[in-house]
């Protein structure tokens, strides 16, 4: 993979949504960007008090949703703890790190996720290989197949 593909640090949300961006561009796809900034607007905010905007440490929480568009379909959840949820024709990965992201993109527009069948036990995962020997594996819900997962089974 090209320099792009490698992880970097991306210290805060709106970084990592600068980083989406450039992968959108490169790849072709549409972005549209949520923003929720505030301790009162972020998902999960358990320790500001009601109504409050700041964290108890008085910074400005930023969480993003980033959906881009095209096959497949693809969505991240940026937290302001640094991680992220990205979604995958429905395949939820959990606890990425936000450094992650753009490897993460990266791989999936460029074909490297495969989709993975096991007996035992059975179900299908959805992989997505990263530089560096990471790898992330999800299984995938239910039994029928998006048209982009089931191209990738055996890919």
């Amino acid at each position: 993979m090209d320099q792009g593909a490698e992880r970097t640090h991306l210290p805060t949300t709106e970084a990592a949504v600068q980083a989406i961006r450039a992968i959108a561009e490169e790849f072709g796809v549409s972005m549209a960007v949520t923003d929720d900034i505030g301790a009162d607007r972020t998902s999960r905010r358990t320790s500001a008090g009601l109504f409050a905007v700041l964290d108890p440490d008085g910074s400005l929480p930023h969480e993003a949703l980033v959906e881009l568009g095209g096959a497949p379909d693809v969505d991240v959840r940026l937290f302001p703890e640094g991680d992220a949820r990205i979604t995958v024709e429905g395949v939820e990965f959990h606890d990425v790190p936000r450094d992650s992201v753009p490897a993460f993109l990266t791989s999936v527009y460029r074909g490297l996720a495969r989709v993975k069948a096991r007996l035992f036990p059975p179900g299908q995962w959805l992989v997505v290989p990263l530089p560096g020997d990471e790898t992330y594996k999800e299984l995938i819900p239910g039994v029928q197949l998006t048209p982009w997962l089931a191209r990738r089974v055996g890919a």
